[in-house]
């Protein structure tokens, strides 16, 4: 096992973010590290070096709770034999589905973990386990779901579960084994959790997302964390009634996306979690102007005031091309409120 430098007590974490007089922040931000190192982003998605720079230099420059590793929804289709759209300043794409058939599935090969990019994946998190001592860091990868929709299509995979549901889960499945050796080894490496991005299941209803979805993700759950490895369960469709559902994964924290109302979230969700969200990553935190996020900002941190488990994020990834002073925005407004909370 791969020994960082440090040893982060989760529980201890996540308690003192609820005990905090101040409100905290973790916007899911990786991609616009790129505005400081010069690269592009091919370079993270295929080196895990340039994705450690980004990590590392955004650690230092804003006071985010954690650092979070690149969302890339293509690395582990990839390693399971999907072939990717590579380009230098985009996140890479699926080209077409792998799976067309039950018989396709029956034969389908579990990937060892380390094939293809999810080597450089590795590598990025013990790069970054070793060297940020001060804050968390966690991995990042898809749910399982959600790869069943990247290696089937996800129109033809929510048909699918409609009229083959024996082969419905023997895919999910296959892709739950792959990812629960694949967060283990995200544990190995030393980093001290892993966001599970599975929105797929956002167009699933409530009973089909138990099924089909939460099932799994509570079994990948079981198998990796602990006291220093704890699960982010992130969601960025309609979740309004799949709260029960996402909650009933065990995970410690649920992060969701901009689609929701994130005041019905915390009115429905178990208080003892950690509940991340949810500024709009493009319209507001890349396209607007530092005027309009400190609004957004204050408004929602205004509205959430009462809730302890509350983290102010990201509703998604950060994209590329976001403006260095827009970052700069959202953690200012963040500081003017807490600031105004020591008064």
């Amino acid at each position: 096992m791969f020994k960082s430098k440090k040893f982060i007590d989760i529980k201890n974490w996540i308690n003192g973010i609820v005990r905090s007089e101040i409100k905290n922040a973790m916007p899911v931000l990786t991609y616009p590290g790129l505005n400081f190192t010069g690269e592009k982003v091919s370079d993270i998605v295929t080196r895990g070096e340039a994705q450690y720079n980004c990590i590392k230099i955004l650690a230092e420059r804003y006071p985010s709770a954690a650092s979070l590793m690149a969302m890339d929804l293509s690395v582990e289709a990839e390693a399971f034999g999907s072939r990717i759209y590579l380009r230098d300043n985009e996140v890479p794409l699926i080209k077409s589905r792998l799976i067309h058939d039950s018989l396709m599935i029956q034969n389908l090969k579990i990937p060892k973990v380390g094939t293809a990019r999810t080597f450089e994946f590795l590598k990025a998190a013990k790069l970054a386990a070793k060297n940020i001592n001060n804050k968390p860091v966690f991995g990042n990868m898809i749910g399982p779901f959600s790869l069943a929709g990247r290696l089937f299509d996800i129109s033809e995979m929510l048909v699918f579960t409609l009229v083959d549901i024996e082969n419905s889960h023997k895919l999910i499945s296959k892709c739950s084994e792959f990812l629960k050796e694949y967060a283990l080894m995200y544990k190995e490496c030393g980093v001290d959790g892993i966001m599970i991005a599975e929105p797929a299941a956002g167009l699933l209803s409530a009973d089909m997302c138990e099924e089909y979805s939460s099932t799994y993700i509570r079994d990948i759950v079981d198998y990796v964390q602990d006291d220093r490895f704890m699960v982010i369960l992130h969601n960025c469709g309609n979740t309004i009634e799949l709260v029960e559902s996402m909650a009933s994964t065990g995970a410690l924290a649920l992060h969701f996306g901009n689609a929701i109302d994130i005041m019905e979230i915390l009115n429905k969700a178990p208080t003892d979690r950690l509940i991340f969200g949810n500024i709009d990553p493009v319209s507001i935190i890349k396209n607007s102007d530092s005027h309009k996020i400190k609004s957004t900002v204050r408004n929602l941190l205004e509205k959430a005031a009462g809730y302890r488990n509350f983290v102010l994020s990201s509703g998604c990834d950060i994209p590329y091309g976001t403006p260095e002073e827009n970052i700069d925005a959202f953690f200012e407004a963040l500081e003017e409120y807490n600031k105004e909370l020591k008064i």
